[in-house]
């Protein structure tokens, strides 16, 4: 696999987009991996790299192109501590960061504007196919499936994997827009997980059944970020299970 960068230039900023390309002459399908809290990082690119190897052009956007640096939330000297720790970690920390960066990335503003450009940028490139999934972890499970929302027919599959807020009395909250998902939905929440309950998860089912969305909402034995190798609650065969279950969607949607 080849990593890169494309500087997407738009309205509100430039969206530092990383792709992953799988190795030989293409054209691929192409995957848009939405991050969780830590942004763009080697974890990330494990993930990416795993779907670049079944034969997925990969990008990852710069979910946060709009307010700037997450290491910017740490003090002098300690710009070297891992981000996503410092995060979950520390709870001044976290809420500089959903103040700035959560509110930011999840805005459909934010979604509207840097995933329409990847999309277009995705739509030019001659080695891409044109069907085009999203996957995504925590937040980027949020955005994952908002993108669905926005996007319509430009999406062929969604993936959420504990994502949070997918359900909720907000007004933009995802689920509201349900009728405007053309996409194959997965959808694996957490055991115990605050950010997406029993009552939301219930919800979102009646959401997607109501609007005719071909969808899947299950329920992993693991913890919120089970997925992701650098989060303390990391699972080795929650992870694995999640990579099947990814290999299967985009194997019925982007190759089909």
């Amino acid at each position: 696999m080849r990593v890169s960068t494309v500087d997407l230039e738009t309205a509100a900023g430039t969206d530092h987009t990383q792709l992953v390309t799988p190795d030989g002459a293409g054209p691929w399908p192409a995957i848009i991996l939405c991050t969780d809290a830590g942004g763009q990082r080697p974890a990330m690119l494990e993930i990416a790299g795993r779907l670049a190897d079944l034969g997925y052009l990969v990008a990852i956007p710069d979910l946060y192109f709009r307010v700037g640096q997450l290491q910017d939330l740490l003090p002098e000297g300690e710009k070297d501590r891992p981000i996503i720790t410092a995060i979950f970690g520390d709870a001044a920390v976290r809420q500089r960061w959903f103040q700035r960066f959560y509110l930011s990335a999840t805005a459909d503003e934010t979604v509207r504007i840097g995933v329409g450009a990847v999309l277009d940028h995705l739509a030019a490139r001659p080695d891409v196919t044109g069907k085009v999934g999203t996957t995504g972890y925590c937040m980027g499970g949020n955005i994952s499936l908002r993108i669905a929302t926005i996007f319509g027919d430009r999406i062929a599959a969604t993936a959420s994997f504990h994502g949070g807020g997918l359900a909720t009395a907000a007004p933009d909250s995802p689920h509201l827009r349900a009728a405007a998902v053309r996409s194959r939905v997965y959808v694996a929440g957490a055991i115990e997980d605050a950010t997406f309950t029993d009552e939301a998860r219930s919800t979102l089912e009646a959401a997607l059944t109501e609007a005719g969305v071909e969808h899947t909402i299950e329920v992993y034995p693991g913890r919120h970020g089970f997925a992701v190798t650098d989060n303390p609650t990391y699972d080795a065969a929650c992870e694995a299970r999640h990579f099947a279950a990814l290999e299967a969607l985009f194997a019925a949607t982007l190759r089909a």
